[in-house]
């Protein structure tokens, strides 16, 4: 399809689709999502010339895996965003299949996007490039073409390059698959983004202690906190524990230290990222006040994401709150960013038994809880956080065949706060120690009730809209 035309069916797609989205009484009153059609992967997360850029994979034409674009927002204080033109669509040779995941960076001034072109073959075979495209004074990028192609050694399952810069070099690290399916995360160094050097391996399935874990690590992305370099990843592939990595497809996290000379990347175990049903393809910048973010997709891969009724009304998914991210010990933690507190109204307490605690309107909530456990929380007869002394226990309804299912994040939790909006919630254990995230479908308008006979106190606030303009 022509740019032009493609162009033309987009905005189509967008008028037609957009007011029907925006009444979605489970679409987000402050989560980013899609005005119509499907979002997944956050990209090109970064913060340029003043403002944060949040790119996104997208599908304006319809809720499928197809016709990848890069949307973009742009925001000055990560509270209020605006729409920004489509920054990528898949119009060349070379990302024919869809302009995958990638990152951004400042190219001495000029912001440029690193991402993969995706191509894909008649007989189901595929071939992938690395690209590159810079802004240009309109606001727009003009791609500059391929950079990296499939190293040799490797299948066509290559993408989902994260840059930075260390030092006097630019460094990638880059999702790979060897020809003996195994999933890598490769390294590579370049001195001006154009020509690269593959550094090797420096982790993936079978590699630093690991045993076998998964066919594709996808979407990784590399940083250090304090004394730790971590290693973001999602290893697709990984088999599910009796009560960990139960999605399709994992998230986690690697901690260790990274040796650029050599290049080795020493580290520990695999560490599930977030033990909800949604989560999935996070990417991290840095704020202007050196604060690590992160943003996920809140989704999962070839699960049951299709039956999700959103469907019906043209568009899926939304992304998580953002986060920030802190080192303890070796322990990567989350907590939503501390800008969000600006959307707090009518704040309440409530000390006592859970028992006897007042009904919560949880549409737009957030809410604080420290407890000893033994306690349930129902939202709206749709999620069920059980709250035991050494577990929570999640608990929700399979959209295929109606059957409960569970997630799991198992220790000693002691304060939970959690964040909901009109279709997910999102619940950080221990002051960001753990999370779960979750997409629910509740009958509007949403309530959450407590149950049990211990103790908890409680601080909640009704959360306004914050729509992207």
């Amino acid at each position: 399809m022509a740019s032009s035309t493609r162009l033309a069916a987009i905005l189509q797609a967008v008028m037609q689709g957009m007011p029907k989205a925006l009444s979605d009484s489970h679409y987000p009153g402050w989560h980013l999502a899609p005005v119509t059609g499907l979002l997944n992967d956050p990209n090109g997360f970064i913060h340029f010339d003043g403002h944060y850029h949040l790119f996104y994979q997208w599908n304006a034409l319809g809720c499928a895996h197809q016709h990848k674009c890069w949307g973009h927002w742009r925001s000055t204080d990560l509270l209020n965003w605006e729409h920004q033109p489509i920054a990528l669509m898949p119009d060349e040779e070379y990302d024919r299949s869809g302009c995958y995941s990638g990152s951004a960076v400042d190219d001495n001034g000029v912001l440029t996007l690193v991402y993969t072109g995706n191509v894909k073959f008649d007989d189901g075979s595929r071939t992938a490039w690395q690209c590159l495209a810079q802004q240009n004074s309109a606001g727009g990028f003009d791609k500059l073409g391929p950079v990296i192609a499939v190293p040799e050694g490797y299948t066509g399952h290559v993408r989902d390059p994260k840059v930075w810069r260390h030092d006097d070099g630019w460094y990638m690290v880059l999702a790979a698959q060897n020809i003996e399916r195994q999933g890598r995360v490769l390294l590579l160094r370049s001195d001006n983004l154009r020509a690269w050097q593959n550094l090797g391996e420096i982790a993936g399935s079978g590699l630093g202690g690991l045993a076998a874990a998964g066919y594709m690590w996808e979407c990784p992305d590399m940083f250090t906190l304090g004394d730790s370099t971590y290693l973001i990843c999602c290893p697709q592939g990984v088999a599910p524990e009796e009560k960990r990595f139960l999605n399709s497809h994992a998230c986690a996290w690697l901690s260790g230290d990274l040796d650029y000379h050599q290049p080795a990347y020493q580290h520990g175990p695999l560490n599930e990222m977030d033990a909800g049903f949604e989560f999935y393809a996070p990417q991290t910048t840095l704020t202007a006040d050196g604060r690590r973010l992160l943003v996920g997709w809140m989704g999962t891969p070839d699960g049951e994401e299709m039956a999700q009724p959103t469907v019906a009304q043209g568009w899926i998914h939304q992304m998580t709150c953002l986060r920030e991210l802190s080192s303890r010990n070796g322990r990567l933690c989350q907590q939503p960013i501390a800008e969000l507190q600006a959307l707090r109204e009518n704040e309440q307490h409530y000390q006592g038994r859970a028992d006897d605690a007042p009904q919560i309107a949880a549409q737009r909530l957030e809410l604080e809880l420290e407890s000893q456990g033994d306690i349930e929380l129902n939202f709206a007869d749709t999620l069920i956080l059980t709250w035991q002394h050494n577990e929570l226990r999640l608990a929700r309804r399979s959209l295929v065949s109606g059957e409960w299912t569970y997630r799991y994040w198992t220790g000693a939790a002691r304060r939970l706060q959690i964040l909901c909006d009109h279709s997910s919630v999102e619940i950080f254990i221990n002051d960001g120690e753990g999370v779960m995230s979750s997409r629910y479908f509740p009958d509007q308008p949403a309530l959450l009730t407590l149950h049990g006979r211990a103790e908890l106190q409680a601080r909640y606030w009704s959360l306004r809209r914050c729509m992207v303009e």
